[in-house]
């Protein structure tokens, strides 16, 4: 098969038949043969209905359905690990990602070699103050501290090798970073391509301070991740050694010069009323707690293999 469309929705029934019929129409005209895998993600409307008569038509649409929703990364997730195309192409269902850009991203991975391309949408029609400006934030962020030179990690539109979806765990919301969690796993030839960016048409968005600040929180685990999520010792087994390295030769010196003054019988106070005598005891057991963070880091990550995080309530074609 060439390619599998995945598309992760959420109350999206009045879009799904006209963003249907335009896919239907690029992969004949394209002679592609595709499969189309629409998730609802607990949607509360009839879009699991209107995607069960679609697929009444065409036989290439699948689908999964949630139990309740669970979010954009988790339907990802779910849909990856079902897709067979040796090409996929994720967008959103909300008429905002054009399907005649299929075509090109499907060339660029088959021909071109690139393990994933990510869409730009240079020009966008979102509102500048919600949307437009947390997006620059994002990807000002994610370009630092990833390397990757992309302009618009958030953009629905991608396209993937099957392999590189089978690769990456894309949870929490992590999926506006799943170039770089395909880089982290060892696919470096990562591409971008300009697409076209429509108004939205029907229903409303889904974006919101929520995710605004929970995508900068994953930000930051997925900076960790990449640099001591197999190796959580060489992080906190080195702080803790550090601060209670510290803490030690601080209440040694206290201890130290507390002696050569009694030995002179000069004035003292006692240990206990030295102010920095509880500085080196709380560097001390802080010293002792990240070490011991680590050690559990390191035994965690030896234990059960990660739950699923999603329960699928139907499938469809699967």
């Amino acid at each position: 098969m060439d390619i599998s469309i995945v598309i992760p929705l959420l109350n999206e029934e009045e879009s799904l038949q006209e963003l249907h019929d335009w896919i239907a129409k690029v992969m004949q005209s394209n002679r592609f043969s595709y499969e189309i895998l629409f998730v609802d993600d607990g949607s509360q409307d009839n879009s699991w209905s209107r995607i069960t008569q679609l697929s009444k038509n065409n036989s290439a649409i699948k689908g999964l359905r949630f139990q309740k929703n669970y979010g954009k990364s988790q339907a990802l997730n779910a849909a990856f690990k079902e897709a067979d195309g040796d090409v996929v192409i994720t967008m959103d269902a909300d008429l905002q990602d054009s399907p005649d850009e299929i075509p090109e991203l499907y060339r660029l991975i088959s021909e071109e070699g690139f393990d994933l391309v990510s869409g730009w949408k240079k020009k966008r029609y979102d509102s500048k103050i919600r949307k437009n400006l947390p997006s620059k934030l994002f990807n000002a962020a994610a370009r630092k501290t990833s390397g990757l030179k992309l302009h618009d990690f958030n953009c629905g539109l991608k396209a993937y090798k099957n392999e590189v979806v089978k690769s990456v765990d894309v949870y929490g919301e992590m999926h506006r970073y799943i170039p770089v969690l395909a880089k982290n796993a060892g696919f470096r030839n990562i591409g971008e391509k300009v697409v076209l960016h429509q108004a939205r048409k029907y229903g409303t968005t889904k974006f919101g301070m929520d995710r605004f600040i929970n995508g900068f929180l994953d930000l930051i685990t997925i900076n960790f991740l990449t640099k001591f999520g197999k190796r959580p010792m060489h992080l906190f087994g080195l702080l803790g050694t550090l601060v209670f390295i510290l803490g030690f030769f601080a209440s040694l010196y206290i201890g130290i010069t507390k002696l050569i003054k009694l030995y002179l019988k000069e004035p003292t106070i006692l240990i206990t009323d030295n102010p920095w005598f509880y500085i080196a005891l709380t560097c001390m057991i802080l010293g002792s707690q990240l070490f011991l963070a680590g050690f559990l880091g390191e035994l965690i990550l030896r234990s059960k293999r990660k739950p699923q995080r999603y329960s699928i309530r139907e499938k469809l074609n699967l």
